[in-house]
């Protein structure tokens, strides 16, 4: 799936499990009681349709590679050397959990610096997997995701927790999300990686066809918009 597909899904995906599981399903340490609030909700919702192009770290042509220039294109060429290529480990129910108990170590053992850092980082793949920075591969365009994730970093940083309990959970989701929608086309994906078993069910059969941009993408954007909208009216 394109780099834009893996965003809105992501972001559909949280939008959805912040409405409807409970508080204590996508905390860690768990909270026992209450709701996610209205800024924790929409915060998510963008950092996870960040977290859903992680698993395309090892793809040195990807979206995720040129995301900050030269820096992201090295980091990714090296990701997927030691990780076999393409759709081998990063694209495996391993790494989810590795991302999951990474944010988690990360947050509460590092502090707000590396909470702060995570989201400058999955805010930058936001902006460039939803297309709001110019196209292409030059300063022009990672130039600008840096200074709207800087922005959005800013802003975020008035709102979030120090330790924003909520966060692996996001991260998770976003990286779950992205090996999902991966399986469904006809490449597929070795989720139980170092096993060499592929996972493929192909309704997708070319990735960037009309199926997927001109139905699916659209309809997880309004989706994601008419339960966010939903769930903000009907709080408590």
């Amino acid at each position: 799936m394109l780099g834009h597909s893996h965003a809105t899904s992501g972001a559909l995906a949280w939008s959805g499990a912040a409405a409807a599981l409970p508080i204590s399903y996508l905390t860690f340490p768990v909270v026992s009681g209450g709701h996610l609030g209205t800024v924790d909700l929409v915060m998510g919702t963008f950092l996870t349709a960040g977290a859903a192009l992680l698993p395309d770290a090892d793809h040195p042509s990807g979206t995720i590679s040129h995301v900050l220039g030269p820096i992201s294109h090295v980091a990714c060429k090296a990701i997927s050397w030691a990780s076999g290529g393409h759709r081998h480990a990063t694209h495996s129910f391993a790494f989810v959990a590795a991302v999951t108990y990474g944010t988690w170590a990360g947050v509460h053992w590092l502090g707000r610096w590396f909470t702060l850092a995570l989201v400058f980082f999955l805010l930058a793949l936001a902006v460039r997997a939803l297309n709001l920075c110019p196209p292409g591969e030059g300063f022009r365009s990672y130039g600008t995701v840096t200074v709207l994730a800087v922005a959005g970093t800013f802003v975020m940083d008035q709102w979030i927790a120090d330790k924003p309990t909520w966060l692996p959970f996001s991260v998770g989701l976003g990286a779950f999300v992205h090996l999902f929608g991966d399986c469904l086309t006809d490449h597929g994906c070795r989720l139980f990686w170092p096993l060499k078993i592929r996972t493929c069910v192909p309704l997708i059969s070319r990735t960037g066809n009309k199926l997927e941009t001109w139905v699916l993408s659209p309809l997880f954007v309004a989706g994601t918009l008419a339960v966010l909208w939903y769930t903000i009216t009907h709080q408590p």
